[in-house]
């Protein structure tokens, strides 16, 4: 089960709570369910930092496979210019082409990067609010079972006689 699948648990059980007469829109939940659900919130919690990493990881395996691809781009590059080597002029035009070749790499070397940056930042951008928005649901319904066992609480204690 995963965390918003717990959450709407939670709305679920509030839901069918029942109201204390006279109390405002108070109403009585069973405490016990609340806890489990909430430990389960808190087990869950950890797959979604595991799938941050993930994406941190496949990033960094786009930013490798990039800088391969332009080493090897790089490598054909020189090769072919050694090649050519035969006459000045091939030499000089051998030599253009491989700065052009090793300047097209570098460049989709960093546009691959700064995409695969991007990806992954966006990704754990969406990990971060999704993160933000439970915590914050939670925090919530603490503080409204918080509230509901402040005010179910009496007052003062019953005198002795």
């Amino acid at each position: 089960m995963n965390i918003d699948e717990i959450l709407d648990n939670i709305e679920e059980l509030l839901d069918r709570s029942w109201s204390l007469p006279l109390s405002g829109g108070r109403c009585v939940v069973d405490a016990d369910k609340v806890r489990d659900l909430v430990d389960d919130i808190r087990l869950n919690l950890p797959s979604e930092i595991k799938q941050a990493r993930g994406i941190v990881a496949d990033r960094s395996e786009i930013i490798d496979n990039a800088k391969r691809e332009a080493e090897q781009i790089v490598r054909k590059a020189e090769d072919r210019a050694r090649a050519l080597v035969s006459e000045e002029e091939v030499v000089k035009a051998a030599q253009a082409k491989a700065t052009e070749v090793l300047s097209q790499a570098q460049m989709k070397s960093r546009e691959i990067r700064q995409a695969a940056q991007e990806f992954s930042d966006n990704c754990l951008l969406k990990t971060e609010e999704a993160l933000m928005k439970s915590l914050t649901e939670v925090k919530a319904t603490r503080q409204a079972f918080r509230n509901a066992t402040a005010k179910a609480a009496p007052a003062h204690p019953p005198k002795q006689g």
